[in-house]
């Protein structure tokens, strides 16, 4: 038998309207955190960028391709990380190039950042078989202007980083040895999805969202919240091509 409650179908039913009514209630609290998010005032961008991507320097402009909005999602790989990209951003690169076509043709241009230098961003979208395009803030202030990096002197005033320094769970040292960084290195840069948008000729800083926000998540773990089992309580990630299986 399993471990689980087991009952009738007029059971179940019961339980699941139950349950159909706070998810209604969720739906609708979205609804209303949708419409605060798009009401939030744009930020004129004034400061230059320049970017290292797969088809030479640009600028933040020249990244919209076109396009009058820019979302990007900043994956966890610092100029330190000698083995590659955090796993759990990596899973969530994963699921990425499926949004591209549908994406674009809502004038939406899509992308990914990181600090490593260009040259091991594209070995390792090449290892991962990704297509999105994927930009380096390389030896630019933009990853730090936009809080999607700590300075060293930045990460040294924040508790919870000097917290997990000083006390840090097996989970987050096997982290350290699948990014090939130390701890007070890796945990300074931040995984989060960043927007713009391009009107008149100026760009226009909308929106951030770091985590621990469940949007910065993996797409898989949104799958994983329907199933029958919970997960484990540890945030453990793998690349796809690395599973210990």
């Amino acid at each position: 038998m399993p471990e689980h409650k087991i009952g009738t179908r007029e059971e179940w039913q019961a339980a699941r309207d139950e349950l159909a009514k706070l998810e209604a209630e969720q739906a609708e609290r979205n609804e209303e955190i949708k419409r605060k998010r798009l009401d939030l005032p744009w930020v004129a961008i004034e400061k230059e960028y320049e970017f290292d991507s797969e088809d030479g320097k640009k600028t933040l402009a020249e990244l919209f391709d076109g396009r009058s909005q820019l979302l990007a999602y900043n994956i966890m790989f610092g100029p330190d990380y000698t083995v590659g990209a955090c796993p759990g951003c990596t899973s969530l690169g994963d699921g990425l190039d499926g949004s591209l076509v549908h994406l674009n043709h809502r004038d939406v241009t899509l992308i990914c950042f990181s600090r490593a230098p260009i040259e091991r961003l594209t070995a390792y979208k090449r290892r991962m078989g990704w297509q999105f395009p994927y930009v380096s803030t390389y030896n630019t202030d933009f990853p730090f202007d936009f809080a999607l990096a700590l300075t060293e002197e930045q990460a040294q005033q924040i508790p919870e980083v000097n917290e997990m320094l000083d006390n840090p769970p097996e989970w987050l040292q096997e982290w350290s040895r699948q990014v090939g960084a130390e701890l007070k290195d890796g945990l300074r840069e931040s995984p989060g999805w960043i927007a713009f948008a391009h009107e008149n000729g100026t760009v226009y800083h909308t929106y951030t969202v770091t985590a621990p926000d469940p949007f910065v998540a993996p797409y898989h773990s949104f799958l994983l919240d329907r199933t029958p089992k919970p997960q484990p309580a540890e945030p453990r990630a793998w690349r796809k091509d690395e599973y210990p299986d």
